[in-house]
């Protein structure tokens, strides 16, 4: 068996004298894992680095292997994505993310976001705005998306602010008033209508964070009896660090 695709490489790890096993996501197959013979050597290290775009061609006598691949070089990324703290816990993010995905199950929508992700992790306020909205696209994926349309209770796409933390849905000010203590706030930029006197961006994006963790971990994180990854917190903390005006609560994390 035999296939090729475009892919961005997750992780690596040794197995055996000088091959190692690559993790890649890719549009068309998904999660994957593959043995590159030789990729110890020092010509394939610098290929072989997370972040990095390539092209893989995976080649396996029955489908259940685990097949070895063949990598060629595509956008070499790597080494600016170990720059800065930001982009390296974006980077180890994003894979973290990918690997909630049932392996060999294609997921082209997320793939794509990622690569745009992983090619602006040099700006703080658009990154943050990605990956927020990464997060929301893989609970969708996962099966929990949030109905950020229209509100609740009322149907309108004017004036919201509120996410209902029990049901996943908008709700407009005047209809979560009573409850305003209980909901969860709705940044600025993921409503469908811009809102007046919506707060700032740093308050609007630390607002975006804790709504994802909130249903990632009510979703995914618990139901699976893993911690939220580590890399969230630190890229979180320097997004806060790099803006200079997000206050960071607990629930963030």
């Amino acid at each position: 068996m035999e296939w090729r695709d475009e892919a961005v490489i997750l992780g690596v790890r040794r197995h055996g004298e000088g091959s190692v096993i690559v993790e890649v996501m890719t549009p068309g197959h998904g999660r994957h894992m593959g043995l590159v013979r030789g990729g110890r050597s020092s010509r394939m290290r610098a290929l072989l680095q997370p972040g990095n775009s390539v092209e893989v061609t995976w080649r396996a006598r029955l489908d259940e292997h685990l097949g070895n691949f063949a990598i060629e070089a595509d956008r070499l990324r790597a080494a600016m994505l170990m720059e800065t703290p930001m982009a390296l816990n974006g980077l180890q993010l994003i894979a973290a993310h990918m690997r909630l995905l049932p392996e060999r199950d294609p997921h082209a929508a997320l793939y794509r976001a990622a690569l745009v992700i992983l090619d602006n992790l040099d700006e703080p306020e658009k990154a943050a705005r990605l990956v927020i909205r990464f997060e929301l696209a893989l609970l969708e994926e996962l099966g929990f998306g949030l109905d950020l349309a229209s509100c609740a209770a009322t149907g309108e796409t004017r004036d919201l602010v509120y996410v209902s933390p029990k049901t996943g849905r908008a709700v407009s000010r005047s209809a979560g008033a009573p409850w305003a203590e209980k909901m969860l706030v709705l940044p600025g930029f993921l409503a469908p209508v811009a809102v007046e006197g919506a707060p700032g961006l740093g308050q609007q994006i630390d607002a975006g964070f804790s709504l994802a963790s909130y249903f990632l971990r009510r979703h995914v994180w618990e139901p699976r009896g893993i911690r939220p990854p580590d890399a969230r917190a630190g890229f979180v903390a320097a997004i806060a660090r790099m803006l200079g005006e997000m206050e960071l609560p607990g629930k963030s994390g």
